[in-house]
C-alpha cells in the first residue's frame, strides 16, 4: 500500500531530483519558466481600479496580441499531447475541423460581434438580457458555468497525463502512484496560475497567454527537430506515415457517413457550428474580444485566430506523423505517445524546455477559465443583486478577486475527479462543448435572426434541444462533430413550434 501523498515532500527530495534522468537543468527551466511567466503577468496585469477594468481591461490591448491569446486561451495541453497521438494512430483528417473553425469564426465577427458592440460590453449574455430579458441571460451564463467547469477540468488534468509519465520513467517519487502524481501537477499548476490571475485580471491572463503560445509552440518545434534529426533525411522521416496514407486531410468517405466524426462535410460543417459557439457564446474567448480597442479590432482578432488555428494544429499533428515514423508504429495510446518521446529521447535542458511548454499550454487555458468563470458570475448575477447594484468599486473588485480564487478551486476539484479517464482526452472535451454549445448557439441565432421570438419560447426551445443532445448522445452513435449542429437546430426549431403555439392560443 502507498504512503499518504505528503510524505514523499521530505527533504531529501532534491537529492533524489539529482539522480534522476529529468536533471536540474531541466528542473531550472522549468521552475524558471512558471516564476517568470507569474512575474510577468503580475508586472503587465498592473493595478486594477474596478470589477470593469479586472475583468475587461479600461486598458485596451492591441488586436493581434487578442489573436494570439485566443489562440493560447483555446489550446491547453490538450493540443500538446492528444492532437499528436490522433495523427499518430490516424492521419490528418483532423486538420479539417480547424477550416470549419476558421469558417466559423468569419460568422462570428460578421453577426455575433457587432450586436454586442451595440451595447454595454460586460459579458457575451448581456445581449441576450437586452434581446429576451433577465431570465434567459442567467440561464446563459449559468450553462457556460457548468461546461467551463466541466471543460477545463479535463484540461488541466490533461497536462499530468504527460508529468505523470515523465515522472514515472525517471522514477521520480518512488513508491508514489499515478494518482498521487496526478494530484500535486494539477494542484501546483493551478496554484501558480491562480497568483497572477489574482494579481493582474485580464490584462495578466491575456499577456501570459501570448508568451505561453510562443513558449509551446517553440517546445513543438524542438520536438520536430529532434525527430527529423534522428531520421536519416528530412523524407525518411515522414516515409512510414506516407507509406500508411496518414498525410491525408480530407476524408470524403461516406461508409458510415453519420458516425464518422472526421468525414469532411461532417468536420468542416461541425468545426464551424463548434466554433461558432465556443467562439461567440463561450465568455471565456468573448472576454478577450472585448479588451481590444473597437469592433473592427474584435473583428480583426478572431478572423486571424482562425488562420493561427490552422497553423497550430498542422504543426501538432505534423509532431504525430514525425512519431509514428520514429516508433515504426508501434502499439502505443495515443495521449501517451509524445510523452514517452520526452521520457525517452529529449536530451537534458531540452526536456525542461517541453515540460515547460506543457506547463505553459495548461496554465494559458486555466488561467482564462478561472477569469471568465468569476467575470460571468459578477456581471450576470452579483451585479444583478440589491447588494451588487449598491456596491462601491472597490467591494466589487474585492468580490470579483474573491469569486475568481473560489472558481479556481472549483475547476481544480473539476481536473481531479477525471483523473483515469480512458478516452482520448482532446474527444471528450470537444464531446463536452458540443453537448451544451448546441443550446447556446440556438439561443444567439435566435437572439440574432428571429424578431418576434420571445423569451419564453427561447426556454423551452433551449431546454427541449438540451433533452434531444440527451437523447443524441445516450442513444446513437452519431459523430460527435455533429452534437453542435443538432443541438442548435433543434433549440431553433421548437422555440418557433413554441412560438407559433402561443400565437395560436392567443388568437394572434
Amino acid at each position: 500500500m502507498h504512503q499518504p501523498v505528503s510524505v514523499h515532500f521530505h527533504t531529501h527530495i532534491f537529492f533524489r531530483l539529482l539522480t534522476t534522468s529529468f536533471t536540474l537543468l531541466d528542473w531550472f527551466i522549468v521552475l524558471l519558466y512558471v516564476g517568470g511567466v507569474t512575474l510577468f503577468g503580475i508586472i503587465k496585469g498592473g493595478r486594477q481600479t474596478s470589477a470593469k477594468d479586472y475583468f475587461l481591461s479600461e486598458t485596451k490591448i492591441r488586436w493581434w496580441v487578442v489573436a494570439f491569446a485566443v489562440v493560447a486561451t483555446e489550446t491547453s495541453a490538450l493540443t500538446f499531447i492528444s492532437v499528436p497521438g490522433l495523427a499518430y494512430l490516424g492521419n490528418l483528417n483532423f486538420l479539417q475541423l480547424a477550416f470549419g473553425y476558421l469558417l466559423g469564426r468569419i460568422f462570428i465577427a460578421i453577426y455575433f460581434l457587432p450586436r454586442y458592440y451595440a451595447g454595454e460590453l460586460t459579458t457575451a449574455y448581456a445581449m441576450i438580457e437586452r434581446r429576451f430579458g433577465t431570465r434567459l441571460r442567467k440561464l446563459t451564463s449559468l450553462v457556460f458555468m457548468v461546461t467551463r467547469t466541466l471543460g477545463d477540468g479535463v484540461r488541466l488534468y490533461a497536462l499530468a497525463i504527460p508529468i505523470t509519465l515523465i515522472f514515472r520513467g525517471y522514477n521520480l517519487f518512488s513508491g508514489s502512484s499515478d494518482t498521487e502524481i496526478y494530484f500535486w501537477a494539477i494542484l501546483l499548476t493551478s496554484a501558480a496560475t491562480v497568483i497572477y490571475v489574482q494579481l493582474g485580471g485580464v490584462r495578466a491572463v491575456i499577456w501570459t497567454d501570448v508568451i505561453q503560445l510562443f513558449v509551446y509552440l517553440f517546445g513543438a518545434a524542438v520536438a520536430i527537430v529532434i525527430l527529423i534529426q534522428h531520421a536519416p533525411s528530412f523524407s525518411a522521416a515522414f516515409q512510414p506515415a506516407m507509406d500508411k496514407g496518414k498525410l491525408a486531410v480530407f476524408n470524403f468517405s461516406t461508409e458510415n457517413f453519420f458516425s464518422s466524426p472526421y468525414q469532411f462535410f461532417l468536420a468542416v460543417i461541425g468545426g464551424a457550428f463548434l466554433s461558432a459557439a465556443s467562439h461567440g457564446t463561450d465568455y471565456l474567448i468573448v472576454q478577450r474580444l472585448f479588451a481590444t480597442e473597437n469592433l473592427k479590432d474584435s473583428q480583426r482578432a478572431i478572423v486571424a485566430s482562425g488562420v493561427l488555428i490552422i497553423v497550430q494544429f498542422a504543426i501538432f499533428l505534423c509532431v504525430g506523423l514525425l512519431l509514428y515514423g520514429f516508433y515504426q508504429g508501434a502499439a502505443i495510446k495515443g495521449d501517451e505517445v509524445f510523452a514517452r518521446f520526452i521520457i525517452e529521447q529529449v536530451p537534458s535542458g531540452f526536456s525542461g524546455l517541453i515540460v515547460a511548454a506543457l506547463i505553459a499550454a495548461a496554465m494559458s487555458s486555466h488561467s482564462g477559465s478561472v477569469n471568465s468563470l468569476a467575470s460571468s458570475t459578477v456581471f450576470d448575477f452579483y451585479a444583478s443583486t440589491t447588494s451588487g447594484k449598491a456596491a462601491s468599486e472597490a467591494k466589487k473588485l474585492k468580490i470579483a478577486k474573491a469569486v475568481s480564487l473560489a472558481w479556481a478551486i472549483v475547476l481544480t476539484v473539476s481536473a481531479l475527479l477525471f483523473i483515469g479517464l480512458g478516452r482520448s482526452v482532446v474527444e471528450v472535451a470537444l464531446s463536452i462543448a458540443s453537448f451544451t454549445y448546441g443550446g447556446l448557439l440556438g439561443v444567439f441565432l435566435l437572439a440574432v435572426f428571429f424578431k418576434s421570438i420571445d423569451e419564453t419560447s427561447v426556454i423551452i426551445g433551449f431546454f427541449i434541444g438540451i433533452a434531444v443532445m440527451i437523447g443524441v448522445i445516450t442513444q446513437t452513435k452519431i459523430a460527435w462533430t455533429l452534437y453542435t449542429v443538432i443541438g442548435s437546430t433543434a433549440t431553433i426549431l421548437f422555440a418557433v413550434l413554441a412560438s407559433r403555439f402561443q400565437m395560436r392560443k392567443a388568437g394572434i
